[in-house]
Parts: structure tokens; sequence; C-alpha cells
């Protein structure tokens, strides 16, 4: 129900209270007290020599203050001690000392107030004993003082352990709320970061296909292209052609059957899909999420530049440094060898007939590699591979994934150049 229907359907407490059970119990004891001042109020009206109405009216509304006692308690408590004098007012006192020290009312004014009230009550008793009954001064004093503390200490104490629980709960119901709104902070952060985590590695799936796609199905067409232009003049070289986009199609299928299977797996739970998201922002650290499955290596750039080279290309491939033989982490020997891959997957599409040098360069601390090619000839030209647009995309990706380096661009022989640097540890 909406707050406009509330209102029309039923009203809220009046004025201060919170709750209409407030209202009722704080009427009925303004009733109480209001009646047992106007009972008192007579007697006063003798002693005094007033007439009995205005000490019954005086004594009502003495006594129908008590209404007051939760918004002004300590303007109660003073009607009560100032009606003291009078031997009137017992409800009124000992329920506003209890709603006094049961408020927000800081200790300092409760302790003041409450030894008023103690002393009024005290020197009342004191007067009235002494007057009324002969006995000895002493006993007269420790009844007097026995009345004061009986009627003062116990509501204070009441009081004050009220207030405090009643504290004490508001406390535990904010920590309540507040526990309750970071828990669903935390659920819509652990679903953005679960969303995150299923974006990441549908990149990397899509990143994964195009590599493999582009490069093995650009070599069949490569293939297949000359195998037409000889067919007919060099069966010989026709049925050898014809040999490499078979196998070129075996080992693209080899591929996407492995990967088809990772993602035919049972899938992560979320909640570890999460986990694995935050701990990849919380190091700030390459992190292959889903896992990082078994790929190529460096070691087999050289049969990925023969595959090349079967095709027609001319491509020269050079190996510098000490660490020729170094095996490296396997997302970095897989992603040197994707960004060589997709290199000479471009050489063909836009440079065909262009000589290409593949430089690969084991430095300390990091795995360099180039694919440069020169001007492009036109010798093979007519294949007509399409291109998507996402080949140096996915090249940059894979590199700064790693906190690498990644730098491509056109050279001044007319050519096109792509290099990267990626850290070995």
């Amino acid at each position: 129900m909406t707050s406009t229907g509330e209102g029309q359907g039923r009203a809220g407490p009046p004025l201060w209270w919170t709750r209409r059970r407030d209202v009722v119990v704080d009427a009925a004891l303004a009733a109480v007290s209001a009646a047992e001042c106007a009972w008192e109020g007579v007697r006063f009206a003798h002693d005094a020599g007033t007439p009995v109405p205005a000490g019954v009216l005086f004594g009502a509304v003495v006594g129908a203050t008590l209404v007051l006692r939760r918004r002004w308690p300590i303007a109660v408590v003073l009607v009560g001690i100032a009606v003291a004098p009078a031997e009137t007012g017992f409800l009124l006192s000992v329920v506003g000392m209890y709603s006094l020290a049961s408020s927000e009312v800081p200790r300092r004014i409760i302790a003041a107030l409450a030894s008023m009230s103690l002393l009024a009550t005290f020197v009342v008793m004191y007067l009235k004993t002494r007057g009324d009954v002969e006995a000895d001064a002493s006993l007269v004093v420790a009844l007097s003082g026995f009345v004061a503390v009986a009627l003062t200490v116990p509501p204070v104490l009441l009081g004050l352990y009220i207030g405090a629980r009643r504290r004490l709960m508001e406390s535990l119901q904010e920590r309540a709320d507040s526990l309750e709104r970071e828990l669903s902070l935390l659920a819509d952060r652990a679903e953005e970061r679960a969303e995150w985590a299923r974006t990441e590695e549908r990149t990397r799936i899509a990143r994964e296909m195009h590599d493999v796609v582009a490069h093995r199905v650009s070599l069949m067409v490569v293939h297949a292209a000359a195998l037409e232009a000889v067919a007919a003049k060099d069966p010989a070289r026709a049925a050898k052609n014809a040999a490499l986009v078979g196998d070129m199609g075996r080992q693209a299928l080899t591929e996407l059957r492995e990967m088809l299977g990772v993602l035919r797996a049972a899938p992560k739970p979320a909640v570890a899909v999460a986990a694995a998201a935050a701990v990849a922002v919380a190091t700030a650290g390459p992190v292959a999420v889903g896992g990082a499955e078994e790929g190529p290596t460096l070691a087999e750039l050289e049969a990925l530049v023969g595959q090349s080279r079967a095709a027609g290309m001319a491509v020269e491939m050079v190996v510098q440094g000490d660490g020729a033989g170094t095996v490296y982490a396997a997302e970095v020997e897989q992603t040197a060898y994707r960004v060589v891959q997709e290199a000479l997957t471009n050489c063909h599409k836009h440079a065909p007939g262009a000589r290409v040098v593949v430089r690969v360069a084991h430095r300390e601390g990091e795995v360099a590699m180039q694919v440069e090619n020169g001007p492009c000839e036109g010798a093979a030209d007519g294949v007509g591979l399409p291109s998507g647009g996402n080949g140096l995309v996915g090249m940059r990706e894979r590199v700064l994934g790693l906190g690498g380096v990644f730098v491509s661009g056109p050279t001044d022989a007319g050519g096109f150049r792509v290099s990267a640097v990626l850290p070995v540890r």
C-alpha cells in the first residue's frame, strides 16, 4: 500500500507519539493521575482554606500534566516537585521520574532533578511524620529517608535500564539495516563481477576463434586459389596443394573441436567466476578468465612459418638472443605465437607476394617479436580474402593483457610492421 493509501485509510498517531498504544497508555496514566490529584486536592483545599472546586480543579490540572511525559519529561518532574509540599501527585512524581530517566536527557540533568525530588520527598515526609507520630528524631529521619529513596531511586533505575535497552535495540536495528544494505551491495557487486567475467570469457573465446579460423582458412583459400590456377597445367603441384588444403582443414577442425570441448564442459559456478574476477581486479594482474588451456608455443613458429612458405609466401625467420630454447609461461608462449600467426594472416590478406621477415628476440626478462612485410608486388593478387578488422585489435588486447607493449603501423618502404614485447614474468 502506498503512503497515500495509508494516509487515507488510517491516520497515524497524533502529535509526538509514534504508536497508538503510547497514546492510550499516556492518556490512561494522565486520567488516573488527574483523579488522584483531584481527590488529594479536596484535602489541600481544606488545609489551605480555599474553595473545594478550586482545589479539585487544581489537582486535576496538575495530574493531567502526566500526558506530556514523553514530550517534556523535565517539565513533568518539575511540576511533581513543585506540588510535593501539598502532598499531591504520588503517581505523577513516580512516573515522571521514570520517564525522565528513560529519555535522552543528559545524565547530569537526571541526577540533579532526582536529587531535588528526593530532597523534596524527604522534607515533606519528615515534616508530616514528625507532626503526626511522636517518636525518636532518628527514627523519623530514617523513615523519611526510606520513603524518599523508595519513591525516587527505583523509578530512576528502572528508567535508566529501559532507556539503555531501547538505545541498544535501536543500535542493533541500525546495524542490522546497515548489514542488509552491505549484503545487498556485495550481491550487486558479485553480479557485476560475474557479468564482467562472462564478458571477458566471451571476448577470449572470440579472439581464439578468430585466430584459429582466420589463419587456417586463409591458408586454405590461398592454396585453393593456387590449386585452381595449376590444376590443368601441373597436376603434381595441384595434388600437393590439395593435400595441403586437407591438412589445413583438419588442423582447423581439431583446434575448433578443442575449443568447443571447453565450451561444452560443465560451467563454473557464478560465485567462483566472480571470485576469479575479483582476484584479477585486486591483483591487477593478467588472469585468463575461465582457465588457461594448453595452446601453441614458440617452438611451433617454425612450422607456422613453413605453412606460409608452402602457400607461396617468401618468409624469412630470424631468432635472436641466448634464450632460444627457453620455455616461458603458457600464456606468454601462446600470446607470442598468436601475434605472429595473426600478422602472417594479415600478410596473406593484404600483402600477397610481398617479402615477409619474422623476428623473435629473447632478452632478459622479456621476449619480443616483429613481423614486417615489404611492399605488395601483386603477384598473388585476386585471392579475395575477407577481413573483419579485428586482427590488430585482438593482438593488442592479448599483449596488453599480459602487461606488454604492442605497436603496429606502415613502414617507410611501403610495407607494414607489427611489433610486440611481452614480459616473461
